[in-house]
């Protein structure tokens, strides 16, 4: 049996022709050994691979755990901000100004809606006011919002517009009324300038913006106290952490930090004031500013005409806006802050003032008022407003019937320089500092003025026209108001202000010991007050006052009419009622009550309300603009 085992392997081992097959064996030894090193290769490969990929897992696990937990937590997690409530404006007896008021705005969901956008867009323009701006602003929102989130299409929805949507709302899937809080003023155009508005983000705005304060608000103080007072009105914006699904959806709300709203103000304006200052200016371009001199509260800040704020809140129409731009009242200018004008004869009191601490001229002088004043060695002749002049009057005089001769003569004494440098003390030629934007400073000329505005020297006669309050000489009403306090409170007073310092509504605050007024260095002596007191108390209280008309029998106005020149006419020219009325004299008065002594037992009387008054156009100040400064006055003296 082993034998033959034997013969079949020997058999097998000789090829046909008998010879041995020993090459091969040696072939396949060679072919297990390549496979050998080949399948060594391979291990080693996928080893190296196991090992690189472990060291990748360490390393994402290990060294940048922190970093991609972050980033899923980005993905997973999401942070919605939440707006803060607008503070609310408060006048001095605790009526609101500027209020929140619930509003509606029209949202579509685009993912929700069964129809083209186009369709939608034009079965709801049928019921609601879309223009081509609103429709042109919802495309741009819509390009940068996903599909599942709400795209604001309009703002401030009326109630027939609410009322039909809300019917038909079942035939308008992915159609949202949402509401929400809008500013509101109540009172219209009466607190335009001084309030201002809020109007939608510009890309302006946000250049200057807390980014992370505002995420979550659409509005911003554009002028006036809602611009001012911004950050306090603002508040702090709250927020939300929810998570979201891979496609951003919210799943849960995580946890959330409420909004802080922002401070309600409280104003020293007073509502009443206010109102009784636009009756009395009517429908006449102009500014009233009144002011309490102890505290230096505003009361009144009025400028007319006005326009109506609320348009601006959601976005005025360019119709809307355009008719204010054409406007040639120019109702968007705020007169009582930017509006310059000459001061005219208001000027004198401040000017006799100078004048007296100066020395320049004693109270019993005597001068004599011929209709017409001359320079020495000169021809030109300077007009008083009386033919034939008022003939021998003293200081005192001059202020009551406004004699112009007696003041150029002043302005000549006392040279450009020292008037200018006497009036500045007054607050004029530089703002005064109220907590609003825009204030502008006047004109208050000299001879270093001139020369750096205009390049050139200073003349004579120019000095001659200041001390009448004309020429270069430019004041804006709230300079007026802030000087003739200081004239009722006899020293400077406390810088005009809309909020007094306390947040609760104001109260008129006992006035401080006066500080002494230096004039040129020279103190105003109690003499020269009462004199520049008693002169305009006479203006309204006298029988040859210019303003007598507006005399009360219940309290003693102090007061100064003026006359600001628009146009320069031909030297003796008259200007006739038939003229444009563009080109008539803007009236000013200025005015302080209860002055000196009281009507009863004559004893002294605090001041306690400064006006002054500006009426464009208005011809003579004691018939245009005294009457305004007596019903503002009137109104304040007379409550309970």
């Amino acid at each position: 049996m082993a034998g033959r085992r034997k013969a079949r392997f020997q058999e097998r081992m000789l090829d046909p022709s008998g010879r041995s097959s020993r090459p091969a064996l040696v072939q396949d030894h060679e072919l297990r050994a390549r496979l050998l090193r080949r399948s060594l290769l391979a291990a080693i490969v996928v080893l190296m691979t196991m090992l690189a990929l472990a060291g990748r897992y360490w390393y994402l696990q290990v060294p940048k755990y922190q970093q991609y937990v972050s980033r899923s937590n980005d993905n997973r997690l999401r942070l919605h901000a939440l707006p803060p409530s607008r503070g609310l404006i408060y006048d001095r007896q605790g009526v609101v100004l500027a209020d929140n008021r619930p509003a509606y705005r029209l949202e579509i969901v685009p993912e929700r809606i069964d129809r083209s956008m186009d369709e939608l867009l034009q079965e709801l323009a049928q019921r609601v006011r879309l223009n081509e701006a609103t429709l042109k602003t919802f495309r741009q929102r819509l390009r940068a919002q996903p599909a599942f989130t709400p795209v604001v299409l309009r703002y401030d929805l009326n109630e027939q517009e609410v009322a039909r949507l809300a019917v038909e709302r079942f035939r308008l899937p992915g159609v949202e009324i949402t509401p929400y809080l809008t500013r509101y003023y109540p009172f219209a155009s009466l607190f335009t300038h001084v309030l201002g508005y809020v109007g939608r983000i510009s890309a302006a705005d946000q250049a200057t913006l807390d980014r992370q304060n505002y995420r979550a608000t659409n509005y911003i103080g554009k002028s006036g106290v809602e611009a001012y007072y911004e950050p306090q009105l603002h508040g702090r914006s709250g927020f939300q952490q929810v998570e979201t699904n891979a496609a951003g959806r919210v799943v849960r709300v995580i946890r959330q930090q409420d909004a802080i709203s922002g401070d309600n103000l409280h104003l020293s304006l007073d509502l009443q004031l206010q109102r009784s200052a636009a009756l009395a200016l009517g429908d006449r371009a102009g500014a009233v500013v009144a002011m309490l001199p102890a505290s230096g509260e505003l009361l009144v800040l009025y400028s007319a005409p006005s326009y109506d704020p609320n348009l601006f809140i959601n976005g005025i129409s360019s119709n809307d806006y355009q008719a204010l731009l054409s406007n040639p009242l120019r109702p968007l200018f705020n007169r009582a802050l930017q509006g310059g004008y000459e001061p005219g004869s208001t000027l004198k009191p401040f000017i006799a003032l100078t004048a007296l601490a100066l020395q320049a001229v004693d109270a019993d002088e005597v001068f004599v008022s011929t209709g017409e004043y001359r320079l020495p060695n000169s021809e030109r002749s300077y007009r008083d407003w009386k033919r034939g002049g008022h003939g021998r009057v003293v200081l005192r005089d001059g202020i009551v019937q406004s004699v112009n001769t007696i003041f150029y003569e002043l302005a000549r004494r006392l040279g450009i320089d020292n008037l200018h440098d006497g009036l500045s003390q007054f607050g004029f030629g530089a703002p005064v500092g109220v907590d609003l934007h825009g204030e502008i400073s006047g004109v208050l000329p000299s001879r270093a003025w001139k020369q750096a505005r205009l390049g050139e020297v200073w003349f004579p006669g120019e000095t001659v026209i200041s001390g009448i309050g004309q020429g270069y000489n430019v004041v804006t009403p709230l300079q007026l108001v802030h000087a003739t306090a200081m004239l009722a409170a006899r020293a400077p007073v406390p810088t005009p202000q809309l909020r007094p310092a306390s947040a609760q509504p104001p109260t008129p605050a006992e006035p401080a010991s006066p500080a002494a007024l230096l004039l040129n260095g020279q103190p105003v002596q109690p003499q020269h007050w009462q004199l520049v007191e008693q002169a305009m108390v006479d203006v309204v209280h006298s029988s040859t006052g210019t303003a007598r008309a507006v005399a009360s029998d219940q309290f003693i106005m102090a007061g100064k009419s003026g006359t600001a020149q628009v146009y320069s006419r031909v030297q003796g020219a008259e200007l006739l009622e038939t003229d444009q009325r563009e080109l008539q004299d803007h009236a000013l008065f200025i005015a302080y009550a209860p002055a000196g002594q009281s009507r009863g037992d004559r004893a002294l009387a605090r001041p306690a309300i400064a006006v002054a008054v500006v009426v464009e156009h208005g011809g003579g100040g004691s018939t245009a603009a005294a009457p305004v400064a007596r019903a503002v006055i009137e109104n304040w003296l007379q409550r309970p």
